[in-house]
């Protein structure tokens, strides 16, 4: 099956090595009880995060040994809780533009969305139950959407991000993927700091079950990205929520998204050229012309620029959180649309934009589908911090979907 969605970083003698992985795994909890919550589970690792024994490429033709480093935290979580690595997966150049080989498991012909392409794949391909990903901008919600499968964001901080090859540090957030809301929840637990399982309480409802979240619909300017088709299922969806007693406001927010989107392209080209000054210095013949132009777009912006972008996003964050008073949820179009037709690019990130810009924690649900067939997906996005209760109200979101 890899062979045509190409999932997963090519590796010499993966059977092998996931067998004796595998076989130390059920040597170190040989008996049943006890075992941890993702004993013998098989995880994809984006390839900008570092393995130990497994090669970092980040989707670049620069020398793994120019970019090697120590295994990523959330990678020793994940093994400390019993995963076994299936494999490195396959991303963008450098997780910025240029994309992989990786193709939609929905159709073959789309791109499965960027930058984190291989793990979204490979899990809506049925190749592994959990995968690990990144998102600067959109690169967890967006290629989850255009799969057709769940995926989380974390609040900015929330995972360690030490072993990860960095895009943009204001920005970086590890990200998960799996089926549905019930095979995150182990995973998130297991590499989140302080995972508080049962805090805050969503509190409760007269019959004892946990109280629906309200929702909040962020009018203006953002939504007017989503294509009318992703708008119409939307929708649909939004009022299928309603009828399954989900309170819906519309919150008129962001009028000047133009210059939101500014502060976040300002403050991450200034950080990837950073980021790259040395290795690009270099090797800069060996960067893809996406990655040459992002880089070089961040060189000709000034520290008074950056500083100016900074302050703002702060006002920003402030102005969100305050909008958000008596709403618990955002709830967006996770992507413009479905995945665009080949594979030139991972489509547009727009719609996950502001909520990166201000840290906050999305989680996409797969909700509907477009005309030609392929996935739409719900983004619903909480306070900073509220993490825990994201997944659980995700939860009673993701029951009323799937409800005719």
């Amino acid at each position: 099956m890899d062979r045509e969605i190409q999932a997963f970083v090519p590796e010499p003698a993966r059977t092998e090595r996931i067998a004796a992985e595998t076989a130390a795994v059920t040597a170190r909890w040989p008996v049943a009880t006890g075992r941890p919550p993702l004993f013998g589970v098989p995880v994809g690792i984006k390839d900008i995060i570092h393995v130990d024994t497994l090669p970092t490429g980040a989707g670049s033709a620069l020398p793994p040994e120019a970019l090697a480093g120590r295994q990523a935290t959330v990678v020793d979580r994940l093994r400390a809780a019993g995963a076994v690595i299936a494999g490195k997966t396959v991303t963008a150049e450098f997780a910025v533009l240029a994309p992989g080989p990786t193709r939609n498991p929905r159709n073959l012909a789309h791109t499965p969305g960027g930058s984190s392409s291989g793990s979204a794949a490979a899990v809506a391909a049925g190749m592994v139950p959990l995968a690990v990903g990144t998102q600067t901008v959109g690169s967890v919600i967006r290629p989850a959407a255009y799969c057709g499968v769940t995926a989380f964001k974390p609040t900015y901080g929330r995972i360690p991000v030490d072993g990860v090859i960095a895009n943009a540090p204001s920005f970086d957030t590890v990200g998960l993927f799996a089926a549905d809301v019930a095979g995150l929840l182990p995973a998130v637990a297991a590499v989140c700091d302080t995972w508080r399982p049962h805090e805050p309480d969503a509190g409760t409802d007269s019959a004892g079950e946990p109280a629906l979240p309200v929702l909040a619909i962020p009018e203006g300017p953002y939504l007017e990205y989503a294509e009318p088709e992703a708008l119409d299922v939307f929708a649909t969806r939004v009022e299928r929520l309603r009828a399954a007693g989900f309170r819906v406001r519309r919150i008129p927010v962001m009028p000047d998204f133009e210059q939101i989107r500014s502060q976040l392209y300002t403050m991450n080209r200034y950080e990837v050229a950073r980021t790259h000054a040395d290795w690009f210095a270099e090797y800069g013949a060996l960067y893809r012309p996406e990655t040459v132009r992002a880089i070089r777009e961040g060189q000709a912006i000034t520290e008074v620029e950056y500083a100016r972008a900074q302050r703002e996003r702060v006002a920003f964050r402030d102005r969100m959180a305050a909008a958000m008073t008596g709403t618990d949820l955002w709830i967006t179009p996770a992507a413009t649309g479905p995945a665009p037709v080949g594979l030139t690019t991972t489509g547009s990130s727009v719609m996950c934009l502001p909520w990166s810009h201000a840290g906050l924690p999305s989680l996409t649900l797969p909700a509907g589908h477009a005309g030609n067939g392929l996935p739409l997906g719900l983004q619903c996005v909480g306070a900073a911090g509220d993490d825990e209760r994201v997944l659980l109200w995700g939860a009673s979101i993701e029951r009323a979907l799937a409800e005719k």
